[in-house]
């Protein structure tokens, strides 16, 4: 089957409201067409082979590398949210490339270290324009990848570029500037924000149970665990805790989708969605979860916000992992010559210092971050 023939699969079985493949608004660069894949298909696959990609194997999604290898990484997470995205997308007849495209496509910004390495390098920034991992991701698929020869970037098609930059609310923002910032993004754009928040909600839940900064007992006062918790264990009441635990991750991930896509089917007919015109066209997102389900989610976040994110383990990491940011960023303004060649270059080629020494601390893995302060502070360390 080669991509005309995929492409005729599409319209056949694509809701009008699903973005196509053949109406995407193309790339920077003009290309010609691949002969056996659609356009967002190309997008994905350039997305996994990229740099970028590969290193968020070794970026912290809350546990930071070296504290085992059992937690979840960025990698995994990207993962996650890839495959719930694309299920749902399925099941609502949207396009399953664009979603996945997006979705695996949507961390590649992501500092080391997780949100605490977000936050510290903008702040570390705040005099030479921010950093947000977003504009980040954007700024590696458009500027930082260095693959073809005749252009930056890896050249994705603007559908993806702009689920990217519009990953989450507002929409209308400095970063959308060239994406119309005022119009809504695809409904495939959409689902990758709510697939994100389904991932990581329950995976974190499992990994700090894991990790023995949750217990079962705390989790009871989340109505989500509680009532879910519950009825798995009536159904196997001698499995045990570890059975009981991963069947209540996949019991949660199952509940959040079938009512992201019972509520978004629902909305799609009250709003008279027919086209995409008319998804991009609604002041706010079409993706949704029910009332019930939102106020059980914000109840599921307040909770780990407060006991896992906030846990004095989990800070007294951030706040190390903080300062060795800190001492790098310091370290690299204060003499430029202590970055490799292929770094320092940019900056002999007209680059801000501070751009390009944030992008890459930005790059970095974790242990890469922490190697590097060894060989910059340890005298006892080889260089």
């Amino acid at each position: 089957m080669e991509r005309a023939d995929l492409a005729r699969l599409e319209d056949g079985i694509l809701a009008p409201y699903a973005t196509r493949s053949s109406a995407s608004r193309g790339r920077v660069h003009p290309e010609p067409d691949d002969r056996f894949r659609l356009a967002f298909q190309r997008d994905r696959d350039r997305i996994i082979h990229s740099t970028a990609f590969r290193r968020l194997e070794y970026k912290t999604q809350v546990f930071v590398n070296h504290e085992g290898d059992y937690y979840r990484t960025r990698l995994t997470h990207t993962i996650e949210a890839a495959q719930i995205v694309r299920t749902t997308a399925q099941v609502l007849r949207l396009n399953q490339d664009l979603a996945e495209a997006i979705a695996l496509s949507h961390d590649l910004g992501h500092t080391p270290f997780g949100h605490a390495g977000e936050r510290t390098l903008n702040q570390l920034m705040a005099e030479h324009g921010g950093f947000e991992h977003n504009g980040q991701s954007l700024r590696i698929v458009d500027v930082l990848e260095e693959r073809y020869p005749r252009f930056k970037g890896l050249n994705l098609t603007y559908e993806v570029r702009e689920g990217i930059v519009k990953h989450s609310l507002p929409y209308d923002k400095p970063l959308a500037r060239d994406f119309e910032p005022c119009r809504a993004p695809s409904l495939e754009a959409q689902l990758v924000d709510y697939a994100d928040e389904i991932a990581y909600n329950t995976h974190d839940i499992d990994d700090g149970l894991k990790s023995g900064l949750l217990t079962a007992e705390q989790l009871e006062d989340v109505r989500l665990w509680r009532e879910t918790y519950g009825a798995i264990r009536e159904e196997f009441p001698t499995a045990g805790f570890r059975i009981w635990r991963y069947q209540v991750q996949r019991a949660l991930i199952k509940n959040f989708v079938t009512d992201l896509v019972e509520t978004v089917e629902s909305r799609v007919q009250s709003l008279r969605i027919k086209g995409v015109d008319d998804v991009r066209a609604q002041a706010g997102p079409i993706a949704t979860f029910s009332d019930e389900m939102e106020e059980k989610r914000l109840e599921l976040k307040g909770f780990l916000m407060e006991n896992l994110y906030r846990h004095f383990r989990v800070t007294r990491m951030m706040v190390k992992v903080q300062r060795v940011m800190a001492d790098l960023f310091h370290a690299y303004m204060s003499e430029p010559n202590q970055l490799p060649p292929h770094i320092i270059g940019r900056v002999a080629a007209g680059e801000k210092p501070a751009r390009v020494i944030c992008d890459y601390i930005a790059g970095m893995t974790d242990r890469f971050a922490l190697e590097e302060h060894r060989k910059l502070f340890d005298p006892d360390e080889r260089v």
